[in-house]
């Protein structure tokens, strides 16, 4: 039985503010509580006119703070824009005041540009470094050691839950050789998927933290009442791609009646393969997708992406994927034998 979580991007609606994207994101973590989702992530960006997570620590203090039991990190922290040092002293602070309910997941690309990259000061070829850096973040994370002294404050003995994210081979290999969590980015980059979940379990090896693999993969999933509502709010996200594809920076848009009116064939190409691993329907659409899915991937967890203009909408479609992973869970427990 597969476990349910968020991924959040803190989009920018049009017509609305950057605030008013960080302070929906916190509503649908409260939402997604009480709905009985096990982890709410963000994830860091830069240079994006339309997301709001590039500060990600301080917007996951903003989301816990609001919640009181679901589990809420980065995913994930671009370890090469960063000291390892300072994040463990970030997510040490975000562990001290949200004990027991901190994540960090970790990725190597940069989250941006290069452009961007040179204005964050950080070295291009810093990404060559990253197993080292993860390695050197866990032991900040950890006990203090004898003679040790420098030390993380907060961080040190608070040990915060490491991922490793990626889509491709590496992440699944780093994975697997130290024993880490892996999170596959399969909601926009599905191609490697298959390879990479064979890799990680296949030379999985047991750490103290992590005794066998956990494989998470990213869906999106757009819920509606109908596949005819789904598919109309799902031109929100459509467009969103096929505006990445043409290199443009633009809000998210409210849905249209017909998207083959808003990009071309090429375009449409491109993003719906970037968007193959989609899910978009009624709860028994939904449903039957997630089944699918699991069958194909066995993921211990899936990472939702529910990208859509109406908040409530939103909320509404976070509801049905809710409802039909319950189903699915009924089902799999009734035909366990006794």
């Amino acid at each position: 039985m597969a476990r349910l979580s968020i991924l959040e991007l803190g989009r920018v609606r049009e017509g609305f503010t950057r605030a008013d994207a960080l302070n929906e994101a916190r509503r649908l973590a409260q939402h997604a509580e009480a709905l009985g989702y096990t982890r709410f992530w963000v994830a860091e960006h830069h240079n994006m006119p339309t997301v709001t997570t590039a500060a990600t620590s301080l917007v996951i203090s903003h989301i816990a703070a609001g919640t009181k039991t679901i589990r809420v990190g980065a995913g994930g922290i671009m370890l090469p824009n960063h000291s390892p040092y300072v994040i463990a002293e970030q997510f040490g602070t975000l562990e001290a005041l949200y004990p027991g309910r901190i994540d960090l997941g970790l990725g190597r690309a940069p989250g941006t540009d290069q452009m961007t990259l040179r204005a964050l000061r950080r070295d291009p070829s810093a990404s060559e470094h990253f197993q080292e850096d993860v390695l050197e973040l866990q032991a900040w994370l950890g006990p203090v050691q004898p003679g040790q002294r420098i030390e993380a404050v907060p961080g040190s003995n608070s040990n915060v839950p490491l991922w490793i994210l990626g889509s491709s081979l590496y992440g699944a290999q780093m994975a697997a050789a130290y024993g880490f969590p892996f999170g596959f980015a399969s909601h926009f980059a599905p191609q490697m998927l298959d390879q990479a979940l064979a890799i990680y379990r296949g030379s999985f090896r047991p750490s103290a933290r992590q005794p066998k693999p956990h494989a998470l993969i990213g869906v999106n999933i757009i819920a509606a009442e109908t596949d005819e509502e789904a598919r109309y709010l799902a031109t929100s996200q459509q467009m969103s791609f096929a505006n990445l594809v043409r290199g443009r920076r633009k809000l998210t848009q409210p849905p249209i009646d017909d998207i083959d009116t808003y990009w071309t064939p090429q375009e449409r190409a491109q993003a719906s393969h970037m968007l193959n691993f989609s899910i978009i329907g009624n709860a028994e659409t939904v449903r039957k997708g997630i089944i699918a899915l699991l069958a194909r991937t066995q993921a211990d967890e899936l990472m939702v992406v529910s990208d859509m203009y109406d908040p409530e909408k939103r909320r509404r479609s976070f509801e049905i994927i809710a409802d039909a992973m319950r189903e699915i869970d009924a089902g799999a427990l009734a035909r366990q034998p006794a």
